[in-house]
């Protein structure tokens, strides 16, 4: 089988699968114009986010069998239409899901000791003691939108404090001894902490706006680790404005591009003005999945998930 790698990805991922007979091709600077020119020469395709496979794309690629996407998420591609022309599907969220799970903790305490905003302040000769008093995590409810693979790690990050963890998932019968699965007007009653780990779909899309929002009983802090178009920000804005929402880490953002290398090609949104300059927000690039650890294991589970269906 030959396959086209159009991203590139830990050298384990090509190595492995020459080692396994197949033929593998490299192109990082084609644009897609030209791949789809030639992508009916091959069976297999492996990507991050370097541009969407939609029905044209799909409809070029006669003898495609299988799409590897390095990551945890689908949403680049046309999923119902690959599987109508029976191509196999392939995410790795084992791969990087340890390292979500340990992002957002780390997004969570930085938060509540206020670490990023002390340090910029020592950083500028300004010993606040008092103002950088923070708060502790034991004792507060974390309420987790998800629990697949990036909730449960999550969740499992979490035993070593004393807090009450609940899900909402679509899904019945996720709860383990991690996190109790919950109603989602439970979840609301009773949330100190919402962390965000849904995939992107017509139902997430949008989904935390000033309904949702309003309708938890408490103030409570967001932690966003999934996708940046599960948030409306002006609606999250207004939310930290009224105290509604006590502060938020954001690995992601509703100004992404689709390929996630970079954020804006216009203008800076009003929303996002005010977050950059807000002290109870913390951002990243959407590198919550993004460490040395998991760039190896997302390759390795791609490569396991390719041999285990054709091999």
């Amino acid at each position: 089988m030959k396959v086209l790698h159009l991203d590139t990805n830990h050298e384990l991922l090509i190595n492995q699968l020459n080692a396994s007979g197949f033929t593998n091709h490299e192109d990082y600077t084609s644009s897609k114009t030209d791949v789809e020119a030639k992508i009916h020469e091959y069976d297999g395709i492996v990507i991050r986010s370097r541009f969407t496979i939609d029905k044209q794309f799909l409809d070029a690629a006669t003898n495609l069998k299988f799409i590897g996407r390095v990551g945890a998420g689908l949403e680049n591609i046309d999923c119902d239409y690959a599987e109508s022309k029976g191509i196999y599907l392939i995410s790795a969220p084992e791969g990087n899901r340890n390292a979500v799970g340990e992002h957002a903790l780390g997004m969570l305490l930085s938060l509540f000791n206020k670490l990023n905003k002390a340090d910029n302040e020592v950083r500028h000769g300004q010993w606040l003691r008092e103002a950088n008093r923070g708060i502790e995590l034991d004792g507060k409810t974390v309420g987790l939108i998800g629990y697949g693979n990036m909730g449960k790690a999550f969740a499992k990050k979490l035993r070593g404090f004393d807090v009450e963890v609940l899900c909402y998932d679509i899904k019945p019968n996720v709860g383990d001894d991690n996190c109790k699965q919950v109603s989602f007007e439970t979840l609301q009653k009773n949330t100190d902490v919402l962390s965000l780990h849904t995939p992107q779909t017509p139902l997430t899309l949008n989904m935390v706006n000033a309904d949702f929002i309003n309708g938890f009983q408490k103030p409570f802090w967001l932690i966003n680790t999934a996708r940046g178009k599960s948030v409306v920000t002006t609606d999250l804005v207004s939310a930290l404005k009224s105290g509604k929402i006590l502060g938020a880490g954001l690995d992601v953002l509703e100004y992404e591009k689709a390929s996630f290398e970079s954020l804006f090609s216009s203008d800076m949104p009003e929303a996002f003005q005010y977050i950059i300059q807000a002290e109870n927000v913390l951002l990243t690039p959407h590198v919550a999945g993004w460490t040395v650890e998991s760039k190896e294991k997302l390759a390795q589970t791609i490569v396991d998930k390719i041999k285990a269906r054709f091999c």
